[in-house]
């Protein structure tokens, strides 16, 4: 059987500077900074909703009911593996990550999860055509923080 497409060492530093980026901008609550990371189309699954097409929709249902709710969100960069297609351009990442969440009297509790996200490579370079990112079993739904948004 052939090995996975493991990305090379540049394609999966890219990648990890991307999950870098983009978890800042979670943590800012930056939304206008984020969008452009993603296809305008890009297809999502999240805690809210099943599929959610469209990044106008995820930021509206996913993000802004998750980003101002919790904190600390960071990918776990040690253990997320890069695949890449040979020709260059699709990739898949799969990270686990964490975050902070807050009970409804302010106690906080650890909130990690995991993600996939594929990337599509064009002339403009990478964009993330489809997030799955989720919980792990046994962690609370629902976070109680209430941080304002930077940019929509």
């Amino acid at each position: 059987m052939a090995r996975l497409p493991t990305a090379d060492s540049e394609t999966k530093q890219f990648f990890l500077a991307w999950l870098e980026t983009f978890a800042g901008y979670v943590r800012e609550v930056d939304y206008a900074s984020a969008r452009p990371l993603f296809h305008p189309d890009v297809l999502a699954f999240g805690t809210h909703n099943d599929v959610i097409p469209g990044l106008d929709q995820w930021v509206s249902t996913q993000w802004d009911n998750v980003w101002p709710k919790t904190t600390d969100f960071r990918f776990v960069l040690d253990q997320t593996s890069v695949l890449a297609s040979r020709d260059g351009t699709m990739a898949t990442v799969i990270a686990p990550w964490t975050s902070t969440g807050y009970h409804s009297d302010g106690g906080a509790f650890p909130r990690p999860g995991r993600a996939t996200m594929i990337f599509a490579k064009n002339a403009d370079g990478w964009l993330c055509v489809h997030s799955h990112m989720s919980l792990n079993r046994g962690v609370p739904q629902v976070s109680h923080a209430n941080r304002p948004v930077k940019a929509w």
